[in-house]
């Protein structure tokens, strides 16, 4: 089902990549540049929910807007000529998604419009004034990924309640959200008397080593961090976590969709859907100095029975009770 989604999106891009070039010859469509630091068949979630959203502000893709996508393949040291080569092309509104991507849409232009969506504190990144006033050419999303990280510990907690060890994966090529989610897990971990062990992987090698690693002395516990990467290889870190057996909790549905155990935050699709709204808006006339940062609000746990039965696993009724989905 979500292969067809996916393949769906795509089709619709491929229609509107010569739309696009069209329309900056004669100005019927407005072009959009999208710009993501992954691998599209990465977001398919997040590209449903933008769809959804534009559409609900009258824009459809291929019948009155275009979408230029351009992907960074997980190298982000691509991503500032990707972000030039939307300016070149003066699309309308610029859509850029984590830190990477968004900094470089930002240093290459002050007058474009740039709808983003960031797991960090946009004004600690110093991409917007305050939340209720952006100012500048800059508004967006941000989901609550880091403020979630000690309740997602704690659900893995009352999942795995004899665990004392505890691995925790992150991918210290982005250091800020790194340095933010250790800052979270490591006071939950002491307050619930946990051991933490800290595993670094930035590539699909160093997440196979860091499993490799764990299988010998495997801890009682996984905790995987958030972050674009670790999202666009979450069919490799749900099979090494079936492999090795150990428990582990996500940032998102989309790895409990794949086989995870558990995860817990931002329901992806609602976010992306606003972010959809706020282009839509943009290319309708509002300006972004004058759009506040919107805060997600909208939180899901999800639950793989299936999981966690190969795991030897029961889940406590009342975790049951909280899920807002249970995968069988």
């Amino acid at each position: 089902m979500r292969r067809r989604d996916l393949m769906a999106i795509l089709a619709g891009a491929a229609v509107a990549w010569p739309l696009a070039a069209h329309a900056q010859q004669d100005g019927r469509l407005p072009v959009i540049g999208y710009l993501n630091p992954t691998l599209l068949d990465g977001r398919t979630d997040q590209l449903r929910g933008f769809h959804q959203g534009l559409k609900e502000t009258g824009y459809v893709e291929g019948e009155n807007v275009a979408i230029e996508y351009r992907s960074a393949n997980n190298q982000p040291d691509r991503l500032p000529a990707l972000a030039a080569d939307l300016v070149r092309r003066r699309v309308a509104v610029i859509v850029a998604g984590t830190a990477p991507a968004i900094l470089a849409a930002k240093e290459t232009t002050t007058t474009i419009p740039i709808v983003f969506s960031t797991a960090d504190d946009p004004v600690r990144q110093g991409l917007v004034t305050s939340l209720a006033h952006p100012g500048g050419n800059l508004t967006g999303v941000n989901f609550l990924v880091l403020e979630l990280v000690p309740k997602r510990l704690e659900l893995l907690r009352q999942l795995v309640p004899g665990a004392v060890r505890v691995a925790v994966l992150v991918s210290p090529t982005n250091a800020a959200l790194t340095e933010a989610t250790l800052q979270g897990v490591e006071p939950a971990a002491r307050t619930m008397g946990l051991q933490i062990q800290v595993l670094n992987a930035d590539t699909s090698r160093e997440i196979d080593a860091a499993f490799m690693t764990l299988a010998p002395d495997r801890p009682d516990a996984l905790f995987v961090g958030s972050g674009p990467f670790f999202t666009s290889r979450r069919v490799q870190l749900t099979h090494w976590a079936t492999r090795v057996a150990i428990p582990a909790v996500f940032a998102s549905r989309p790895y409990v969709e794949a086989g995870g155990l558990i995860s817990y935050g931002t329901n992806i699709t609602e976010a992306n859907r606003q972010l959809g709204i706020y282009v839509g808006r943009i290319l309708r006339g509002a300006k972004q100095a004058d759009l506040p940062v919107v805060q997600s609000t909208k939180f899901e746990l999800v639950i793989n029975q299936q999981s966690a039965r190969m795991l030897g696993l029961t889940v406590p009724p009342s975790l049951l009770a909280l899920a807002d989905e249970v995968i069988e």
